[in-house]
């Protein structure tokens, strides 16, 4: 190998083309959570855990669904094109981002080499103040899971979307998963496994951080925001552990929440915020 003397000199001898290129990508795993239909008035009604797919009108996997996603510019930091990138697909700015994983698998895409940095994003859709793009469409999430396996429905309807994927464990102190798709019929490139990481991503999050309040209005009753904890962690949260987990985080307003054949309601607030 040659010694250079420089880094003038070593940049003058640089050749990139020596190197295999390969391109780079992001997606974004859009979460949110809404009402669905309480045939019992007196009750609340029933919440949905929803996702936000692309169907796509180009090859490859051409009217396959898929995240939101593109290409990442020459010029551009990656949070920068996923944010850029929800604009354009789905009509969607200003929303809770954070990086998720980077998915590096050589045959993940049959175009290219291609790596991507996906990102989970949380939003409250009374919130949207644009129609999402005619592309898009929020589907429900349906989760069961075992020590085995995780099988996921999405429902937005008209469509319903399966698969299934095998759980490896790749940290036995913090109980952390991988994935493998297992079975796979309408989503394009490895989303499935963008999605599994980021349900569980979420899962493990809700408890300990403020995280789930991106997707809460401003006001809100505890019942609505237990029922908003309960359909993402896919379990029923007895009132006093319930408590526990939102005690430093919430506060009591003056409101009233009324109307819709129910008592009266205090409504409260997430503590911090603007």
């Amino acid at each position: 190998m040659k010694e250079y003397k420089s880094e003038e000199e070593f940049l003058k001898d640089y050749n990139p083309n020596e190197f295999d290129r390969l391109s780079l990508t992001t997606d974004i795993l859009i979460f949110s959570v809404s009402d669905g239909l309480q045939e019992n008035y007196r009750k609340l009604n029933e919440k949905h855990f929803s996702v936000l797919l692309v169907k796509r009108d180009t090859y490859p996997f051409k009217d396959k669904w898929c995240l939101p996603g593109g290409f990442i510019r020459i010029d551009e930091e990656i949070e920068d094109a996923a944010k850029r990138i929800l604009e354009d697909e789905a009509n969607i700015k200003n929303i809770y981002l954070e990086q998720l994983y980077t998915y590096s698998n050589p045959n993940r895409d049959p175009r290219m080499r291609v790596i991507s940095t996906s990102y989970m994003a949380l939003i409250d859709k009374n919130k949207l103040t644009n129609s999402i793009s005619k592309k898009a469409s929020w589907f429900n999430i349906f989760v069961l899971e075992d020590k085995e396996e995780i099988n996921v429905t999405l429902d937005n309807g008209n469509e319903t979307i399966k698969f299934k994927l095998k759980k490896i464990l790749s940290s036995r102190t913090a109980e952390n998963y991988k994935y493998e798709i297992i079975e796979n019929d309408k989503l394009a490139f490895d989303h499935a496994l963008v999605i599994a990481t980021g349900i569980s991503r979420l899962k493990n999050k809700i408890e300990y951080t403020d995280i789930v309040f991106n997707m809460m209005p401003k006001y809100f009753t505890l019942g609505e925001l237990q029922q908003v904890y309960e359909v993402i962690l896919g379990k029923k949260l007895l009132d006093p552990a319930f408590r526990r987990i939102i005690a430093n985080k919430v506060e009591k307003t003056e409101k009233m929440k009324t109307g819709g054949g129910h008592r009266p309601s205090v409504l409260f607030r997430y503590k911090n915020n603007d």
